[in-house]
């Protein structure tokens, strides 16, 4: 009897393939929402843009509004992407039931998390690009050479474990309605008042000791510390890895696959 060639051969991918194809899914996803697109770039560059001018609404502090504010501008990028479109985008799949299924294929769950890492690093990527041109463009003189940006790079992963773990840990334990409530507003607090715009040394004694334990503090600052050419500051660095390693373990204990 002749043996049959069968091609496709059954069974599942290998694990790189498939997680290839994840990544590209949600890449594809996450190019088909204007929202998420309007709060990842759109209001980044827009609030970039506007920086160059920025002490006339706000007092900064002493030197350029560009160089004050662009570090801030990078931060903001980071959270927009791995906190607030990450947990909206899980949430609702989640009320889908697009999770549920997607758990029951050959790709291993945490196969189904690093595929959303992997998009939200590629996201990030041509954030901190983008936006780092388009400011050197309007003036921004950044201290530390290519160490500086390094240093931005180890931030911006710090920042995204943070702040994802956080987006996951709403997004697997609320309902989808309520966590678009909650990641547009804490969204917008920090935006605001998180430290991430303004330097701390810009608020009130009282403020900033909360502020600089918080995620958006501490990127803020450390990025700011790194661009200045000073490097980040320890405490800034400890503080986004604690919020990870909490947040982190806190998903994996509460998150619900549907």
């Amino acid at each position: 009897m002749t043996n049959l060639d069968l091609s496709p051969s059954p069974g599942a991918a290998a694990t790189q393939a498939m997680l290839r194809s994840q990544v590209a899914m949600e890449l594809r996803l996450l190019s088909r929402n204007g929202e998420q697109l309007l709060l990842t770039l759109v209001i980044p560059l827009m609030l970039l843009v506007l920086g160059t001018h920025s002490n006339d609404v706000v007092d900064l502090g002493k030197g350029r509004s560009i160089d004050i504010i662009t570090p801030g501008i990078l931060a903001l990028a980071v959270l927009s992407t791995s906190f607030t479109s990450l947990a909206i985008a899980t949430g609702f799949e989640r009320r889908y039931g697009v999770i549920k299924r997607l758990g029951a294929s050959p790709l291993p769950r945490w196969g189904l998390m690093l595929g959303k890492i992997g998009a939200i690093a590629a996201v990030e990527i041509a954030q901190l690009t983008l936006l780092s041109v388009v400011g050197l463009l309007l003036g921004w003189d950044p201290h530390g050479g290519v160490t500086a940006f390094a240093q931005m790079v180890v931030l911006a992963v710090l920042g995204t474990a943070a702040f994802g773990s956080l987006g996951l840990l709403i997004a697997g334990t609320l309902r989808a309605e309520a966590t678009l409530a909650v990641a547009n507003l804490v969204y917008v607090l920090l935006l605001v008042g998180g430290g991430l715009l303004v330097p701390l040394s810009r608020y009130p004694e009282a403020a900033r000791h909360v502020l600089e334990l918080l995620p958006s503090g501490a990127l803020g600052q450390g990025l700011r510390d790194t661009f200045a050419g000073n490097g980040p500051g320890a405490f800034s660095v400890v503080v986004l890895i604690v919020w990870a390693v909490c947040c982190g373990l806190g998903v994996s204990r509460t998150f619900k696959w549907e």
